[in-house]
């Protein structure tokens, strides 16, 4: 009874947007400099394959020329990676700076990336932001490639990091990453030695693998958590517009070969050294269940022990009232503790 409801629940939320846009599939070859391959799939494999062989390097990246930052708390930097869309190419980011309290035990060099969901508008995880800032964890919120600010004129959905483009959402999420790192040499720069990544959802995903990639990050926060990219957008309530597309265009398997660069399990060995949670929810049908499962299994298989915590609602109604005050709680608690 209680799955009926929830699923339901989801698929109401769900149908709320109306805008979704079913766009045509598409190799992206220019993305990856293949372009006139005369066999796309092959050199979608061959690129993939050589970014996991050298994941280093794929994700690695160095401190921006140049950070600007506002009294008002106002972040911008240039991206690692340039895209076609100079609007996409420039990173922002909005600071809280975590309280100083006269009791307790107040870290003052403790800080958290945060990176939200697909599709977040401006103000998405600024109230946890703001959260995590109450409790004395300072949190640098970022904007992902192609939203709000980011998004060109085109746009008003944020497709162009994850659709049926496999070359253009591999290298998004690409860049998502190396921003992410970006912001993680600012906090360094500005004294930070403690350092998390939180994210949700897609964010959860980049959260991962920033982490994976970069050793300043001690702690991951990953809030709806799957294996693999592409079994998400295959198998996902929000990704069924994409699914038909691809569909027409890609096997199953070869999909999830070309995104195993973006893909949790594909770096599980580069978590050793972090303390990581991993929350699901119980009704999604976004992150389906077996999927988080089976990534808490994998880190356990792998010999890690990672905190492990589920919320009893689905994906869309973790944002709904009471479940988002007891993801915050979760999710604070446990960057409180380990950092």
């Amino acid at each position: 009874m209680f799955a009926w409801f929830f699923h339901e629940w989801e698929r109401r939320l769900a149908s709320v947007t109306t805008d979704r846009v079913v766009r045509p599939f598409e190799w992206g070859l220019d993305w990856i400099g293949r372009e006139g391959h005369p066999d796309p799939a092959a050199a979608m494999v061959e690129f993939a394959d050589a970014a996991v062989r050298d994941a280093d390097a794929f994700f690695a990246t160095t401190p921006a020329p140049h950070y600007e930052f506002t009294a008002g708390g106002e972040l911008t930097f240039e991206s690692a990676y340039t895209t076609p869309h100079p609007r996409n190419n420039e990173v922002y980011g909005r600071f809280f700076p975590g309280k100083v309290r006269q009791k307790g035990k107040r870290q003052v060099d403790r800080a958290v990336v945060v990176l939200p969901q697909w599709n977040a508008d401006a103000g998405g995880h600024i109230g946890l932001a703001q959260l995590l800032a109450w409790f004395g964890i300072s949190a640098l919120r970022l904007s992902l490639p192609y939203h709000d600010r980011r998004m060109p004129p085109e746009l008003h959905r944020a497709d162009y990091i994850v659709s049926a483009n496999l070359g253009r959402t591999l290298m998004v999420c690409r860049q998502a990453v190396l921003d992410a790192k970006r912001a993680v040499y600012w906090l360094r720069q500005q004294g930070y030695e403690r350092i998390g990544v939180l994210g949700t959802s897609l964010g959860s995903c980049l959260a991962m693998l920033t982490a994976a990639h970069e050793p300043l990050v001690k702690a991951a926060a990953l809030n709806h958590v799957s294996p693999r990219f592409a079994d998400v957008v295959w198998e996902g309530l929000s990704t069924q517009h994409v699914r038909e597309t691809l569909e027409g265009g890609v096997d199953f398997p070869t999909l999830q070969r070309i995104w195993r660069p973006i893909s949790p399990e594909t770096y599980l060995d580069h978590m050793r050294r972090k303390d990581v949670l991993l929350v699901y929810a119980r009704y999604d049908l976004t992150f389906p269940l077996h999927l988080s499962r089976e990534l808490i299994d994998r880190f356990h298989a792998e010999g890690l022990s990672p905190s492990v915590s589920m919320l009893p609602c689905g994906h869309y109604s973790t944002g709904m009232a009471p479940f988002k005050y007891l993801d915050g709680y979760v999710l604070t608690k446990f960057l409180g503790t380990r950092l």
